[in-house]
């Protein structure tokens, strides 16, 4: 199918009554949990899998789509109004916007954020229909060696870029790759890691690792570091509408954050955090106005707001097209297609057909739903951060045990949940990165399936691993992933000590 006519497709599955009800309720849940400081996308979709279970795919997936698109709107408001980011993507929004707020301008910067995120997330969504189609039927052409060259550099590069240490990335690998071989191993029929523990020999179940660290872990830190204080937040003022000359200096931002943030976001460990920053350096560059830069300048809002959502749109492409997860928000989606056995690539276009051409449609009727709920009703929003956090962490705390034990029924599974729950609490005390432990854990096991493909394809040689043009080419990216980065470490250090010495 066509992408012009698996798009008219999609929104003919779109626009059914119960799925545009799933997808404002998607839009509405992303929006509110975007304003919230520390909820993220990746906790609200972890927490939502044990009970989506019941749940339509489709229905469920236009719904994850929707809190996903939702929170990077969402997210923008608190970093403007209260300086403290809802989600990772806001950061940079947080420097230019919390001054136009103080300034009086913080309806200025909402509307522009907003509008920004609409022009991004359209144009991203157009970019992943008419990219999404050729690039899963050149997965058709992927080999083991192939695959399994694609899987490491997500581990490599995940583990490298994401965090500040590139120890602790690969220590969190380690964590998740150790919980991905937990049960019976499929080709020799040994116990893994089981310790005698019958309802270990099914393996972890990925659900319970997912709610464990994130609505454990997560909300324990926030809560424990955050819990009591109270928000001091900067009044709307200006109306909503921006000004002709706002209007004059938004739209360029929009359209070069757009450009750094689809195709940054669909590489992998891309994520919104890069083209979020480097969108906002270059409008620092380009911008007419540098005076303003650092009190509140409009175009430090538009430029990473857009990259933040267009980001969104390019995450989706490899997860699609070649079931590879760019983010953690990324891997708990992958997570819950497995949920429904679904597995994304190139087959899930041909077998599922509705369900991503429904998705994918989903994502325009959401990003027009998200303008709609943000544009005019900041100030609506603004009331969810007067919540008490200790009444907000403690309903998290309970849903996420209903949740666990409504699925499974299993002590065994709480008593994991307690313990990943403090292994994540742990891990964000001292840094540890979280996404490298979910991609370890959910691409750990195919890579081992696709490495015994390729070694038993050539009798056991390693060089098998190497045997074609993109596994060499995957290969040689993630060894200078890992050297590169130690070689200009390694080179300024040597510059460092070079003086020190001839003093």
């Amino acid at each position: 199918m066509d992408p012009v006519s698996g798009l008219l497709h999609g929104f003919s599955v779109a626009l059914q009554p119960q799925n545009l009800m799933w997808a404002f309720v998607g839009t509405f849940m992303g929006t509110a949990i975007g304003v919230l400081p520390g909820i993220g996308p990746a906790l609200t979709i972890a927490l939502l899998l044990p009970v989506t279970v019941y749940i339509e795919p489709t229905a469920a997936f236009i719904m994850f789509a929707g809190i996903f698109y939702g929170a990077m709107y969402g997210g923008s408001t608190t970093s403007i109004l209260l300086n403290t980011p809802g989600e990772s993507g806001s950061m940079m929004t947080a420097l230019e916007g919390n001054r136009m707020a103080r300034k009086g301008r913080g309806a200025a910067a909402l509307c522009t954020a907003a509008i920004g995120s609409f022009v991004a997330g359209t144009i991203g969504t157009l970019l992943l229909t008419f990219l999404a189609p050729p690039i899963a039927e050149l997965a058709f052409y992927f080999k083991p060696p192939d695959y399994f060259a694609l899987m490491l550099l997500a581990f490599l590069s995940v583990s490298v870029v994401m965090g500040t240490s590139k120890v602790r990335g690969f220590i969190s690998l380690f964590i998740g790759l150790s919980l991905g071989v937990i049960g019976i191993d499929k080709a020799g029929g040994m116990q893994r890691l089981t310790f005698g523990v019958p309802d270990l020999m099914d393996g972890v179940e990925l659900t319970v690792v997912l709610v464990s660290l994130f609505a454990i872990g997560e909300t324990l830190y926030v809560a424990s570091r955050f819990g009591m204080q109270k928000p001091n937040l900067n009044p709307l003022a200006g109306g909503i509408w921006m000004t002709r000359e706002d209007w004059k200096r938004s739209w360029k931002p929009w359209l070069r954050g757009t450009a750094f943030g689809f195709p940054i976001g669909a590489l992998p460990a891309g994520g919104a955090e890069i083209p979020t920053f480097l969108s906002y350096t270059v409008e620092r560059k380009l911008t007419s106005h540098p005076e303003e830069f650092g009190h509140g300048a409009i175009e430090g809002v538009a430029g990473p707001e857009a990259a933040n959502n267009a980001a969104a749109a390019g995450v989706l492409v490899p997860l699609l097209t070649l079931g590879l997860p760019t983010s953690a928000t990324a891997a708990i989606l992958l997570a819950a297609f497995q949920n429904y056995g679904l597995q994304p690539g190139p087959n899930l276009f041909i077998n599922s057909g509705d369900l991503v051409w429904g998705l994918i449609a989903s994502l325009y009727v959401g990003n027009l739903m998200l303008l709609i709920l943000n544009l005019p009703r900041a100030g609506v929003w603004v009331r969810l951060l007067f919540i008490p956090r200790p009444y907000l962490y403690a309903g998290i705390l309970i849903f996420s045990l209903v949740g666990i034990w409504g699925v499974s029924n299993s002590w065994v599974d709480l008593a994991m949940m307690f313990g990943v729950g403090c292994l994540g609490y742990m891990m964000r005390v001292y840094d540890f990165p979280i996404a490298p432990v979910l991609i370890g854990l959910i691409l750990g096991p195919m890579a081992e399936q696709q490495l015994r493909r390729a070694l038993q394809a050539q009798q056991g040689d390693p060089m098998a691993l190497v045997s074609t043009p993109l596994s060499a080419t995957l290969m040689v990216i993630a060894a200078l992933i890992v050297i590169v980065p130690a070689a200009l470490h390694w080179r300024r250090t040597r510059k460092i000590v070079e003086p020190a010495d001839a003093e």
